[in-house]
């Protein structure tokens, strides 16, 4: 009996569709795990290439499509002991990420900002870009590649940059009407307005509020418990500093802040209401539980996947926008 034949003794593709009884491009799906090819065809091609020692070949196939099969996940954001890499935002819109492009038959690669010169980046065919850096800067530094580009964000007028992004201006909206109908109009925004998200939240907190008392603005540069309990420490040290309102970019700004206050023995929500933005998982667990504007991030990763999809492969794309909602809790 003959030994099989193996990729060194010239086993192509055409062979393995023979032996398996169906087509080319079907092997071709079969082998990187495509859904277009139900799971018992999937399984019965991979085990005849197994039996007769065929191996994929990935490189080659991208040489001839001209295509890595990849796509690069930038993600804009410093990873602190405060907010780590496995922080809620970005692993959901991650998830989602992932899950649309390796259905597809993509590859993602993770990295940041600081990488884009290494090879795995510059040979992908595509750029997902998780948040927009301050003043943009990020899109600015990822459009110079040249690379199809979606970004999770808020979007730009008269930028033609494709954005993902949650309805930051409504989610704003939502917290200002929150505290009005608690009676709260010494107000203060905790938030670096130098991000478009924030600066999102804040237009549309401000709007609402609709000169129904006023709104003092805190800018902290980062989005960590820390920055929020030294932002509203510092503002609780000024004197003649009177609010009864607290609306944070981040939970984790909001949950600072009320360490602060607890630790001048203002009550929350008695003395200063405290709403926080993203709904995190400890949002609900925190004491007391944290009211909270809730984004969509996995569904979010799922349309920024599928954008990106359909740009690779020159169809035409728009930005879109997710709603929020705002979870009332305790605080």
């Amino acid at each position: 009996m003959a030994p099989p034949k193996t990729p060194d003794s010239g086993l192509t593709m055409e062979d393995l569709a023979r032996v398996a009884g169906v087509s080319k491009i079907t092997v071709s799906r079969a082998l990187r795990n495509s859904p277009l090819v139900t799971e018992a065809t999937r399984d019965k091609v991979r085990r005849i290439a197994e039996e007769q020692g065929y191996r994929f070949n990935v490189s080659a196939r991208n040489l001839r499509m001209g295509r890595s099969y990849s796509v690069a996940v930038v993600v804009e954001m410093t990873p602190a002991k405060g907010r780590p890499m496995s922080d809620p935002y970005p692993l959901e819109l991650l998830g989602g990420i992932t899950q649309e492009l390796t259905t597809a038959g993509y590859s993602v690669v993770l990295t940041s900002k600081q990488l884009l010169d290494t090879a795995p980046v510059q040979g992908a065919d595509g750029l997902i870009l998780l948040g927009q850096g301050s003043h943009g800067a990020a899109v600015t530094t990822l459009q110079k590649t040249g690379l199809p580009l979606v970004v999770w964000g808020a979007p730009e007028a008269g930028s033609d940059t494709i954005v993902v992004g949650s309805d930051n201006r409504k989610g704003g909206q939502s917290a200002a009407q929150r505290f009005i109908e608690l009676g709260r109009s010494k107000l203060v925004f905790l938030g670096d307005v130098d991000h478009a998200e924030v600066q999102e939240r804040c237009a549309g907190f401000i709007d609402a509020m609709g000169g129904r008392g006023t709104v003092h603005i805190m800018r902290p540069k980062a989005f960590t418990f820390e920055a929020g309990f030294d932002c509203m420490s510092a503002l609780l040290k000024k004197k003649g500093a009177t609010f009864d309102g607290v609306f944070a970019a981040s939970d984790l700004l909001a949950m600072g802040a009320i360490r602060a206050l607890a630790e001048k023995n203002l009550h929350v929500p008695e003395a200063v209401s405290v709403i926080g933005y993203d709904d995190t998982p400890g949002a609900a667990s925190f004491v007391p539980p944290l009211t909270s504007v809730h984004q969509y991030l996995r569904d979010g990763g799922v349309l920024l996947a599928r954008k990106m999809l359909d740009l690779m492969n020159g169809e035409a794309v728009g930005s879109e926008v997710l709603p929020t909602t705002l979870m009332v809790r305790a605080t």
